[in-house]
């Protein structure tokens, strides 16, 4: 079992930026996705980076505005999010995928709000 756990949430006015972090004692052996999900509607995929690196791509909605990216030596992913939105407020959940396993963190609260 590995435990995934996300970090960086909180409250910001539109227009600022967080940093998401996902961490777990192995995450270097894992592609990463990061997800968000409002209450009532589906968990939305938002970015995803392969396990070496070499690979990472955020969704339309957030291109240009979110980055993501792994330190390996830490097993840690990141999510950059800068210019934030109303729309943006979420939960964010971490995946690590491996083959055919998943394993998913409990989610951080991203809020933005004036």
């Amino acid at each position: 079992q590995v435990q995934v756990v996300e970090s960086g949430g909180g409250s910001v006015q539109p227009g600022g930026s967080l940093r998401l972090s996902c961490a777990a004692s192995t995450l270097s052996a894992y592609d990463v996705y990061w997800y968000r999900q409002v209450p009532g509607k589906e968990r939305e995929l938002v970015a995803g980076i392969t396990s070496d690196g070499g690979s990472g791509n955020v969704e339309d909605s957030v291109k240009g505005r979110f980055t993501i990216s792994r330190d390996n030596a830490k097993n840690t992913v990141y999510l950059q999010m800068n210019s934030l939105k109303y729309d943006d407020t979420a939960v964010y959940f971490c995946k690590a995928r491996r083959y055919h396993i998943y394993y998913w963190g409990q989610g951080t609260q991203v809020t933005v709000s004036s």
